[in-house]
């Protein structure tokens, strides 16, 4: 697996990490984290240390590595030298200016725009007198005139590309590191790389890379070209969508492994009707062969929903535990009264579509709101009998000798019964006076959970409120 840190790790990254980890484990294979940061300029070391962190998080663990491009320099040199004096490669001396020249004048006559291979042709005597002169070059790769270069892609079949249309490329550059369309498949040689899974974005590189393994001798991988991530408008994924870091989703409250079983549906699946997964059973059933062609959506919304029902499968005791711990890594204030989490924890599980919806939620039950949402207060001021529902609540909790939810719900219906209406009629004023909105969790729980004084308290609040 060789990500390029060269910026923020996105679901796009992880995807094609995850399809990776999953065929190695399924196969019984072996797992390498190899980071091709040969790109000077834009590789950061925050970046290799953001992406370790979120492949751990995610649950995606390694066998070798991490492998890094700029500590094997060395490697790449010596394997361009001994190109050059096989002939498979040769020095190019040409300029940026000569360069951009040529491919002008070949793009006014309508031919491809590669280059001309000019310095391939150079004698001994004429690369002598360059390298006596001190002129920069970089070392190109000579690639075949004629014929094609395939692959038999497990994603997307059979692939050809016209050898005319490649040109000699770059695969040494002058300042002394290697391009990737060098590093990358001289590392895969090195490290006994069997399976190539990458996006399909990569697949143009291909034909360049397949001169390379076989300038040197070796037999090229299989490769598997993974369909673009795409919004939901169809469009390719990025910030415009909102979320894509994987952390913004952790952020968010999304439990890693629902964010995993997400990924691996995202342009692959087990059959028609099966969403919800553990890691043990993608990793059973994961298969390249059942990788769609076609691009694949990632709708942050779905991954909610998706959250949701894992939130739901947790053991009690394990929601509760990753519910403080996203509370102390978020630095919520909630966070203090663990004991108080651990008491509410169980009656939100079965509501909650990501953790971070937990304080919103069920903020209410570790302090008093300051005022009712407005939408929620004005119901309640919409309803011309809202102070008769609150006494009446009021009158019959008071009534409550044991306060907890099954006796308070037993007065509450019988409060319905004798004012003679609906739950939902009567419920409503009460759970804003004790939420101070609309949607909460289950308005028994909530009044034993508050206690029989603050519950009087707030629906006391409610009720002068509505009286001035």
């Amino acid at each position: 697996m060789p990500p390029s840190p060269t910026g923020w790790f996105h679901v796009g990254n992880a995807r094609t990490m995850l399809f990776n980890w999953l065929y190695a484990r399924h196969t019984g294979g072996r797992v390498v984290l190899r980071f091709e940061d040969t790109d000077r300029v834009r590789s950061t070391e925050e970046a290799i240390r953001q992406a370790e962190d979120v492949l751990r998080w995610l649950g995606i663990d390694w066998d070798d590595g991490p492998h890094r491009q700029t500590q094997r320099l060395d490697l790449y040199a010596a394997a361009a030298a001994e190109l050059v004096e096989s002939g498979a490669a040769y020095p190019c001396y040409c300029t940026a200016e000569e360069l951009t020249a040529e491919r002008e004048r070949r793009q006014a006559e309508g031919r491809p725009l590669i280059y001309s291979g000019r310095c391939r042709t150079l004698t001994a005597d004429e690369r002598a007198a360059r390298e006596g002169a001190g002129l920069p070059h970089v070392i190109r790769l000579a690639m075949p005139a004629d014929g094609t270069s395939a692959i038999d892609d497990v994603v997307r079949g059979r692939v050809e590309w016209e050898n005319a249309l490649l040109g000699d490329h770059v695969i040494f550059r002058s300042d002394g590191t290697p391009t990737y369309l060098f590093a990358n498949p001289f590392d895969d040689i090195r490290m006994g790389i069997t399976h190539v899974i990458r996006g399909e974005d990569l697949l143009p590189s291909t034909p360049r890379q397949l001169a390379v393994y076989a300038a040197l001798d070796a037999a090229p991988p299989t490769y598997a070209h993974l369909p673009m991530v795409l919004g939901t408008d169809k469009k390719k994924l990025s910030k415009r969508h909102g979320a894509v870091s994987v952390e913004e989703f952790r952020d968010r409250g999304v439990v890693p492994q629902a964010l995993v079983n997400y990924l691996a549906l995202v342009g692959w699946s087990f059959d028609d009707h099966t969403t919800m997964m553990t890691v043990p059973e993608l990793v059973e059933r994961f298969s390249l062969e059942r990788v769609n062609s076609s691009p694949g959506v990632f709708d942050p919304e779905k991954l909610e929903l998706l959250n949701g029902e894992h939130l739901r499968a947790l053991p009690p005791a394990e929601f509760t535990a990753s519910l403080q711990r996203y509370l102390d890594v978020s630095g919520s204030a909630l966070a203090e009264q663990p004991e108080r989490v651990a008491e509410v924890a169980p009656i939100v599980q079965e509501k909650l579509r990501t953790l971070g919806q937990f304080e919103g939620f069920a903020g209410f039950l570790f302090r008093r709101p300051d005022a009712p949402d407005p939408d929620a207060w004005a119901r309640v001021e919409g309803d011309p009998a809202a102070a008769r529902w609150l006494a009446a609540a009021r009158g019959a909790l008071a009534g409550v000798a044991t306060w907890e939810a099954e006796e308070i719900h037993a007065a509450l219906a019988g409060a319905c019964e004798k004012e003679g209406t609906k739950p939902r009629v009567l419920y409503m004023p009460v759970r804003v006076a004790l939420t101070g909105k609309t949607v909460a969790p289950g308005l028994y729980e909530s009044l034993e959970l508050l206690g029989r004084e603050e519950s009087a308290a707030r629906i006391d609040a409610a009720l002068a409120r509505l009286a001035r």
